[in-house]
């Protein structure tokens, strides 16, 4: 009989692996089923995901690969044929399936390749963009620090405290071992240590401008590291330990000219100053581009707030200089101020005190020229007379000109008869000339106006003294007048290169030719003759009698009319042409009464005595008072004086008919004594006609009188033939036309 084997296997061989095999699938059929519910998931939860279509079929693809596995569990016992077909369909599937995902990820790989490679760039960038970050965050705390210390340094205008600010908040925000300040000297030639901020170099120490290092570093605008062992970076020995890092850097001075601290040169070419800055010493800490940047900045800030702090300290010296000048100038002014008020006053005193007597002086001798006189008797009074009137003449020539120096005279501009004032000039001067056996002719040309608007009596003035001149200055032969209207093309003058005409349809410039047969001028001596108290040295040899101020008064009367006066002569014993454009208005026709009494017809009859008529004369001079009512007696009236304002209310009457004050009476306002004068008669009849005795020129004067209702004015000194001409127009007219 065979032996048995006992013990036999629980499973065989065969059916073992089958076993495993069996639940391998199971478990990979498990795998495969529940990956695409976690990619179902993810895609649910992905908003963003690019390849939704590619999880799908990749999902599918495991799912068939799930489905075969589990398909394959019944294979391992019999099967129908049924489940063979199931199983190569899921197998064919699934094969389609892989082969389609595999091609599929040929196409994606270069995709996911690419979004890797900007995945690296994007993460680059966000690397360099930290980097710049850093560099924006630095270069802020840089601006930080350079607005703090450029408010630090320009928070004031001194030059020394600006700069030793500087040096103290450089060190502050960079944390530096020293900083200093090297300035050049007057000479130009050596750098001197003039700041530092911990001292440990002594003030005042000084290197060569021309050091290879001092050039390295004025040679740019950089700041530049230099050698801690070189003459501007030389400190006190630390020990043992290792010197910082040390910059350089250069401050322009800007306009170094107007410094001017101590020492400093005095150059306008540009130079620098030489900043070091230096890192603690013993230290691993180096210079960053930022700090350096910062050194940079800072540097141009301080040469900009020395430029400031220099162009203040300019200004503000400019600013001291005008203040002294201004006050120099306003004392000046106050000082010519006073002067011209002295000088005024002392002309109007001199003008009131100088006329009295010499009214005196001319009444008394017009009237003693009227008595009996033996021919040299009648010689000598004559003589007086024409000195007299010299002087007064003098005088007026002294007033007119001190007004016109300082402005107070103005034209009187009015309408007035043109031909008729050139034939009163004629009719004045004829009588002198015939007793020198002159002839004087005047030619007036067709085209000149009648009448034109001007101030009649200076030009009248102006005319009488030149034809006066030509009178006085000829011996034979005579005097031709001719006036005309200057055209366009002769109006400029080389020898008036100021005289600039202004032609216009409402006015003319009338052109005046005085020529003589005189003595004439040297022509040397012409532009001498136009200044004051100036004379040819020809003719002042000769006893002209004249004072020098009549042409200087004509040119400045010219002036204010808008003219040009000049003289024209071929040397001496070649007579003279004086010539002279002014300009004037052109007027109408005018009415007989704005015709001025110049240029009126002569009074109805002339009246050589007055019998009977009541005057009465108010005047506190006891002189003057007598010498009037000598020349009032002498024509036949009845006269009665008074000294005084009050006196002169008491006397008057209507039995006066006229009635002479007086207007430089102290203490007294006449113009308000005229005023009680009206008021004490209502009615213009009984009234006497009040007529002013002044010495005062001025035509404030004169407004003045007229204003409170005076008659007439008349100028002192007056002579016989004058108050005659006086008295005769009040009778006629009731009114002087004109200041006599």
């Amino acid at each position: 009989m065979e032996a048995c084997n006992c013990i036999e296997p629980q499973w065989p061989a065969d059916e073992l692996l089958m076993r495993y095999q069996y639940i391998s699938d199971f478990f990979i059929a498990l795998a495969y089923f529940s990956i695409p519910l976690e990619l179902i998931y993810f895609v649910k939860k992905s908003a963003v995901f690019p390849y939704r279509w590619v999880l799908v079929q990749f999902g599918a693809f495991i799912v068939l690969c799930g489905a075969t596995h589990l398909i394959n569990l019944w294979t391992f016992t019999m099967h129908s044929r049924t489940v063979a077909i199931v199983m190569t369909a899921a197998k064919v599937l699934t094969a389609a399936v892989s082969c389609a995902t595999a091609l599929m990820l040929v196409h994606i790989i270069p995709d996911l390749l690419s979004v890797k490679t900007r995945e690296l760039f994007l993460k680059n960038k966000a690397a360099e963009l930290d980097r710049e970050m850093g560099l924006i965050r630095t270069q802020e705390e840089t601006g930080r620090h350079v607005r703090m210390l450029t408010h630090e340094i320009r928070s004031t205008l001194d030059r020394h405290t600006i700069l030793k600010t500087t040096l103290v908040e450089l060190g502050r925000t960079l944390a530096l071992e020293e900083c200093a300040l090297w300035m050049p000297t007057r000479s130009g030639v050596e750098l001197q240590l003039s700041y530092t901020l911990r001292h440990q170099n002594p003030v005042g120490f000084t290197v060569p401008i021309q050091l290879p290092v001092i050039n390295q570093v004025f040679s740019t605008n950089r700041a530049v590291k230099i050698s801690p062992n070189s003459p501007v970076a030389r400190r006190r020995p630390s020990g043992r330990y290792m010197p910082g890092e040390v910059v350089a850097v250069r401050v322009p001075l800007l306009h170094l000219s107007n410094f001017q601290i101590n020492d400093w040169p005095e150059l306008s070419t540009k130079r620098y100053a030489l900043m070091v800055l230096m890192l603690p010493s013993d230290s691993a800490r180096q210079w960053h581009v930022h700090e350096l940047e910062l050194v940079e900045v800072v540097a141009d800030q301080v040469a900009v707030a020395l430029s400031h702090a220099a162009i203040l300290e300019e200004s503000m010296r400019a600013r001291d200089l005008l203040m002294e000048q201004n006050v120099a100038l306003d004392l000046a002014r106050r000082e010519a101020e006073t002067a011209v008020r002295a000088r005024n006053d002392f002309l109007a005193v001199m003008n009131h005190e100088m006329r009295t007597p010499m009214h005196a002086i001319i009444a008394l001798s017009s009237l003693l020229q009227e008595t009996e006189l033996t021919p040299e008797q009648r010689l000598m009074v004559e003589t007086i007379l024409k000195s007299s009137n010299l002087l007064a003449t003098l005088i007026n020539d002294v007033l007119d000109l001190s007004r016109l120096e300082d402005g107070s005279l103005r034209l009187d501009i009015g309408p007035f008869d043109l031909h008729g004032l050139f034939k009163e000039v004629l009719n004045l001067i004829k009588p002198i000339a015939s007793v020198k056996k002159l002839f004087v002719t005047l030619s007036l040309s067709s085209d000149l106006p009648e009448y034109a608007i001007g101030d009649e009596k200076r030009l009248m003035q102006i005319m009488l003294n030149i034809v006066g001149n030509a009178v006085k200055f000829s011996k034979e032969g005579g005097i031709s007048i001719s006036a005309f209207v200057a055209k366009s093309d002769s109006l400029r003058d080389p020898r008036a290169p100021d005289f600039f005409p202004v032609p216009s349809d409402n006015h003319f410039y009338l052109r005046v030719q005085v020529k003589d047969t005189g003595s004439g001028i040297n022509p040397q001596d012409i532009p001498k003759l136009f200044t004051k108290f100036a004379q040819s040295q020809s003719l002042a040899t000769k006893n002209s009698g004249g004072s020098g101020l009549g042409l200087a008064i004509c040119k400045r009367f010219v002036n204010l009319m808008d003219g040009h006066i000049w003289l024209e002569s071929d040397g001496l014993g070649k007579g003279c042409t004086a010539v002279f454009m002014v300009k004037l208005g052109i007027g109408g026709r005018l009415n007989e009464a704005k015709i001025p009494y110049a240029s009126r017809a002569p009074v109805n009859h002339v009246w050589t005595n007055f019998p009977g008529l009541k005057v009465l004369v108010m005047d506190d001079n006891g002189v003057s008072r007598m010498v009037t009512k000598g020349l009032l007696v002498h024509l036949g009236c009845d006269v009665t004086t008074v000294g005084s304002g009050d006196e002169c209310l008491r006397a008057v009457s209507n039995e006066h008919k006229v009635v002479f004050m007086d207007v430089s009476v102290p203490g007294l306002d006449i113009y308000e004594v005229a005023v009680r004068i009206h008021e004490k008669f209502s009615k213009r009849h009984d009234r006497p006609l009040i007529v002013a005795l002044t010495g005062n020129t001025d035509r404030v004067t004169k407004e003045s009188c007229l204003r409170v209702g005076m008659d007439g004015v008349v100028l002192k000194p007056v002579s016989v033939d004058k108050m005659r001409s006086v008295l005769s127009e009040l009778l006629d007219h009731g009114v002087l036309l004109e200041s006599q």
